[in-house]
């Protein structure tokens, strides 16, 4: 009988040895025929090659039936000759399993078998040597994989978007422990296990992996076995890992079809007390993109150290560093440093043109301490406000205490402490007890007056409390102090919009400098008005004096003037022909010794301090859509946008001067006909505060549908790109827009990210790796690519990482 060439493979796969095939039999099936030796969800096969198979070990009776079965069918259908035979009515002696098969590869009718097999399988491939049901079975089973992995990135997904642990205790973590309801399971489980009730796939795929883990455990043996959950932690740790790839590499790619790029750069200390810094890619292509593309534990605090970093980054992720135009750090001498700084060796590693930008944000905040802190009269105000917020926030009588004092909408009178790194704190201090300039209705002045008058007042409180409460309270009744907080708050009528903006995701340089110029001469016009801050102090003091006298307990009122002070007699020596000038009238000494030093410091200050670069926002200038009307008129000077051109002539050989001019020239004359084709509306990423649980005030970006001004640098970008007039039309000047825009003005990008930091290293997480926190730090920044992160694409690079998983995920 001639034999069939389906059995005769069957047969001489075992027969032979040739495990090849008989091991991916076993992986068809799931792996049935291994004995399982583990009980552990959380240890998962190694992304390493696995050894060749190796014989059979003895297992569950249900398993040797399986297999028994398989072998009698072959056998059988080849030859009548063994009918007796125990693989044909089902071998169970898996005592003595390697002699049977011994005595059976010895056999006259395997011999027949193996013979008629190299006969058959020289004429055949490998996929007809498998029946179609097994191809098909095995094709099934890969599909479940995959299906069971989707759920699993899609849960991974969301936890990196919101920043949460993923892992509980790990005596919690094996498969066999799921059933146990009371368990930390941690958030990654405990989301599979809210999930498997609703998805019958991962269900299915979940019960299964509990009940073979807990044959395994009660088998008493240690090890892996050949359970894969896809559940462990060594799987989740490898998804991680693979979107951390993917998002950098997406990243990347976008930076390299942008063509040109800036850097940000920041460190910061974390909760372990390491040194990290975050490194930031500004570009652009259809909007302007901020991006953290790594985050890197400093070993060094050199701008040696940090310039090569950046290059072993830019070169691990396949970024071009000729690419590079410009960069933005704060002023410390590791960054800013002529020979040795980081901007400078930055310049000397990639692109000599690059244009180094000393953080706007950081200029005003040091703009800010210059007038804080110029007279003692501005110190003393802003160390009332912190000390009086922390005094009332130490103990919870005091704040009981103030809650109970100011009982409407509690959670919007929280007094706010001043940070040093905060902007925008001393204004949102100064806003929370004096209100807004001229106008005190929100104020918490009063109820902070009555809280401290209280305090002074109860016996059982501790002496020192006390007399802190009542020198508080006195120093806040001094008009001086209400001087001087009127003072500021106009002051920061103008500063604090200026600040807002400059944490705004997306800001251009141009519109940046016209916004720093325009608030210097808003300055300027109010730096002598010292009437208007006198009487809105007196306003102040009346609405003040108003609601105190409505209040039978308190007796105490603000001071309605400044108090004169004695005319002090100076002797005159011998050569002296005057007497210095001295004030008698202590208003006329306010105004000339507090309001008249405190405006000429912010005005000098600011004037000194955004110096940097004035020819090249020279030419800025030119392209702001503003000037289009004066350039229709009278046209360019020659030697408008040398400098620009010099920044520009080493991207494009064409952006020459007279190119630059030209096409200027023609955009302005056909602007006012592009413009009116333009949305009305666009997507940006706006500056919103928002309160923390301790009372701080934050800055975080939402995205907004804000109202197109058809009048800015942004806008002509936009109707460049709507016609495509980059192409040909108006190459240059476009160019010219993309570089302006592709410009780091600030680096708060990268103090936004600290934000994010500390939320996620946290002390219950400090044990952190580096490379999962830096994954967690991507998926929680940028959640715009990570919630468009194809899982099949995941799963192809996770199948990569193994032989192991290739078998298991791919046909």
């Amino acid at each position: 009988m001639a034999p069939n060439p389906t059995a005769v493979a069957a047969t001489a796969s075992i027969g032979e040895g040739r495990r090849e095939e008989e091991h991916m039999l076993v992986t068809d099936r799931e792996q049935e025929e291994e004995v399982p030796t583990t009980s552990s969800a959380s240890s998962e096969i190694p992304p390493v090659t696995p050894p060749p198979p190796q014989p059979v070990t003895p297992g569950p009776a249900e398993q040797a039936d399986t297999g028994a079965e398989v072998l009698a069918v072959v056998v059988e259908r080849e030859s009548d000759e063994q009918s007796d035979s125990t693989f044909v009515t089902g071998m169970k002696d898996w005592k003595h399993v390697h002699t049977r098969i011994e005595e059976h590869e010895k056999s006259s009718a395997h011999g027949g078998c193996v013979d008629a097999f190299l006969l058959w399988s020289s004429k055949s491939g490998i996929a007809g040597l498998l029946k179609d049901t097994q191809m098909s079975a095995r094709r099934e089973q890969v599909k479940k994989r995959r299906q069971v992995l989707e759920r699993v990135i899609e849960i991974v997904k969301v936890i990196g978007k919101q920043g949460l642990s993923y892992r509980g205790t790990s005596s919690s973590e094996a498969a066999y422990t799921l059933e146990d309801i009371a368990a930390d399971h941690g958030t990654f489980l405990e989301l599979i296990l809210l999930l498997s009730k609703y998805d019958m796939c991962l269900n299915q795929h979940l019960n299964d992996c509990i009940e073979k883990s807990k044959k395994m455990h009660e088998s008493g043996g240690k090890g892996r076995g050949s359970l894969v959950t896809f559940f462990s932690k060594t799987t989740v740790n490898m998804i991680i890992d693979t979107i951390r790839r993917i998002i950098q590499e997406s990243i990347a790619s976008e930076v390299q079809e942008a063509g040109m790029y800036s850097v940000q750069i920041d460190t910061t200390t974390d909760i372990t007390s390491k040194d990290q810094c975050s490194i930031i890619l500004r570009y652009v292509n259809d909007c302007v993109h901020e991006r953290l593309i790594a985050l890197v534990d400093c070993q060094s605090s050199t701008g040696q150290y940090f310039a090569e970093m950046l290059m072993q980054t830019f070169e691990t992720l396949n970024i071009d560093k000729d690419k590079c135009i410009g960069n933005a750090t704060d002023g410390a001498a590791n960054m800013q440093g002529t020979y040795n700084g980081f901007a400078t060796l930055l310049s000397q590693s990639g692109n000599s043109n690059q244009i180094h930008v000393w953080c706007y944000s950081h200029i005003l905040n040091l703009v800010l301490s210059d007038t804080t802190g110029v007279v003692i009269e501005s110190a003393s105000l802003f160390s009332l406000l912190n000390d009086t917020a922390v005094f009332i926030r130490e103990s919870y009588k005091r704040m009981n205490m103030w809650e109970s004092t100011s009982k409407d909408n509690t959670r919007n009178k929280r007094l706010a402490p001043i940070g040093e790194t905060r902007w925008w704190a001393k204004d949102a201090a100064l806003r929370k007890v004096f209100g807004s300039f001229d106008k005190p209705e929100s104020a918490l002045y009063v109820d902070l007056i009555l809280t401290l008058a209280k305090i002074e007042e109860q016996s059982n409180n501790k002496p020192a409390v006390r007399v802190k409460a009542k020198a508080y309270m006195d120093a806040l009744l001094k008009h001086e102090t209400i001087l001087t907080a009127q003072l500021f708050m106009r002051i920061f009528q103008h500063t604090t919009p200026l600040s807002k903006y400059l944490q705004t995701d997306g800001m251009d340089m141009l519109t940046a400098h016209r916004l720093v110029i325009g608030t210097q001469e808003d300055l300027k016009t109010c730096e002598r008005d010292f009437d208007a801050v006198k009487q809105a102090a007196n306003h102040f003091v009346e609405w003040a004096n108003e609601k105190l006298d409505d209040n039978d307990d308190c007796e105490v009122q603000a001071q309605a003037a400044l108090p004169q002070k004695r005319k002090r007699k100076k002797k005159t020596l011998p050569g002296e022909s005057a007497d210095d000038e001295t004030f008698s009238d202590a208003d006329t000494a306010f105004k000339v010794n507090v309001h008249n030093v405190i405006f000429d410091t912010i005005t000098g200050s600011i004037h000194r301090r955004f110096l940097a670069n004035g020819t090249l926002y020279s030419d800025f200038a030119c392209l702001d859509p503003r000037h289009f009307p004066e350039i229709r008129s009278n046209g360019l000077d020659s030697s408008s946008l040398g400098e620009l051109s010099k920044r520009l002539i080493t991207i494009d050989s064409r952006a020459t001067i007279e190119n630059l001019q030209g096409e200027l020239t023609s955009l302005a004359s056909h602007w006012d006909r592009l413009k009116t084709s333009l949305g009305d509306t666009h997507t940006a990423r706006i500056a919103t505060e928002t309160e923390t649980e301790s009372g701080e005030k934050e800055l975080d970006l939402i995205h907004k549908s804000c109202a197109s001004c058809k009048n800015c640098t942004f806008c002509c970008y936009q109707a460049l790109l709507k016609y495509n007039l980059f192409t040909d039309a108006y190459h240059v000047i476009g160019l010219a827009y993309k570089f302006i825009l592709t410009l780091s003005v600030t680096q708060v990008a990268c103090e936004r990210s600290f934000s994010t930091l500390k939320f996620i290293k946290n002390r219950l997480r400090s044990t952190l790796s580096q490379e999962h926190l830096e994954a967690f730090m991507l998926m929680s920044t940028e959640k715009d690519i990570l919630v468009t992160l194809d899982a099949d694409a995941v799963i192809d690079k996770l199948a990569e990482r193994s032989d192991l998983l290739r078998r298991l995920l791919t046909v």
